[in-house]
């Protein structure tokens, strides 16, 4: 636990910095190639359709690279394998910009999201323990910041296109700087493997058959976190790709204004992120992950029924902040159940919410050849209110700090 003495509290306050700094980076890259994706399309000469089952390899890569680094950050520690998931994410970065035809894309995303997907649950993993030694829920905060990532991204790539830089270019550029941040930011990370921890911790050897018991227990209910996850993420996907057209197509928007659509969702989600540790604090992550999904399937409803534009406004903006704290509680919770794995429990609710977003885009594309767009949205509202009946899940927690212990050890 986290004590206000001189030097552990300024080492601690670095390590959060340095994890918020390492948030940015990943948003930020992803962000890069995200930006970059039209003229990256325009010079392979490829069509959407092969550009989306390309897409598909990006998040296999992903997902192996996270299946990877959760074991390899519980063997080696966050210091060892968060910056080194920077400088390889950095580096990859280059590859989709320098890609020349399909298969060298293919090759270049499929990397790319391997090692993107090694940072994503390295530092996700050191989130937890930073969180756990704070005493109280920081992880939202954390999650806030990769969305700040993207914004600076768009930013930095509409500046890198109007100054004339090409792609492989301006990607190349970003992704160095990204290795420079990611070895700057490397010593404040906490040092310890949280397998050390968890050996230290106890002075009593537990027999075997008990921790076998405790282990499956925990796993069983990690991999509910895990559907939790998936579900939550694929309502996140949807969102990402279907919002726009819900107003355009179906509400008959101009394109100009579709376009808020998306841009409501991310920015309630965004401010929802930053505001759910104060909430999480003083109502326990269970409350977040349930009357959040509540809100959001009251908002998707809204979006999905509502005849009007203003209502779908009011309806994506309640959608994204009702997730906005979900997979936050979902990577915490899963990171607390046992520290000695932290790395490896996070690793598979990320792969496996990783797998929701993927799949998100492609299910209510596929149930619009039987309904309407806007009541495949129904879909969604489903999940959220399973999800926010599955919230009770949040409140078993072998080897997870309590909330009200969090509020006793306070800042």
């Amino acid at each position: 636990m986290f004590v206000t003495v001189g030097g552990m509290e300024r080492s601690l306050r670095a390590a959060r910095v340095a994890t918020y700094v390492y948030f940015v980076l990943c948003g930020t890259l992803m962000g890069a190639w995200v930006v970059h994706i039209p003229a990256i399309e325009d010079r392979v000469g490829i069509s959407h359709a092969t550009l989306g089952g390309l897409l598909v390899l990006l998040g296999l890569g992903a997902f192996v690279g996270m299946q990877v680094a959760g074991p390899l950050t519980d063997r080696l520690g966050a210091r060892i394998v968060v910056p080194a998931g920077g400088i390889l994410c950095g580096a990859s970065l280059a590859l989709p910009g320098l890609a020349q035809d399909p298969w060298t894309l293919a090759g270049a995303l499929l990397v790319f999201g391997f090692c993107n997907g090694i940072l994503d649950v390295s530092m996700n993993a050191h989130a937890v323990h930073v969180e756990k030694a704070y005493g109280r829920p920081v992880m939202s905060g954390f999650h806030a910041t990769f969305s700040v990532g993207g914004v600076l991204a768009a930013l930095v790539g509409a500046g890198a296109a109007s100054a004339g830089l090409n792609p492989p270019a301006s990607m190349t550029a970003m992704g160095a700087v990204g290795i420079v941040i990611a070895l700057a930011s490397a010593r404040a990370l906490l040092p310890a493997a949280p397998a050390a921890e968890g050996l230290a911790a106890g002075s009593v050897e537990e027999p075997e058959a008990s921790r076998s018991g405790k282990r499956r227990g925990t796993t069983g209910r990690v991999w509910l976190l895990a559907v939790l996850a998936l579900m939550v993420m694929l309502c996140e996907g949807a969102a990402n790709d279907w919002s726009a057209l819900h107003l355009k197509d179906v509400l008959g928007a101009p394109a100009s204004t579709a376009a808020f659509a998306y841009g409501t969702f991310a920015a309630a989600m965004t401010l929802g992120r930053l505001l759910a540790d104060r909430f999480v604090a003083r109502f326990g992550s269970m409350a977040i992950l349930r009357y959040g999904a509540a809100t959001a399937a009251v908002g998707i409803t809204v979006a999905a029924l509502g005849p009007w534009i203003w209502a779908a406004f009011t309806g994506w903006a309640l959608f994204g902040l009702g997730l906005s704290g979900c997979v936050p509680q979902l990577f915490s919770a899963a990171g607390h159940a046992d520290p000695a794995a932290a790395g490896a429990n996070v690793s598979r609710v990320a792969g496996l919410g990783y797998v929701g977003m993927l799949a998100g885009p492609a299910v209510i594309g596929w149930l619009t050849h039987l309904v309407a767009l806007n009541e495949t949205f129904l879909l969604l509202t489903l999940l959220c209110v399973t999800t926010a009946v599955g919230a009770r899940v949040l409140r078993t927690g072998s080897g997870h700090t309590s909330e009200s212990e969090m509020a006793r050890v306070g800042h």
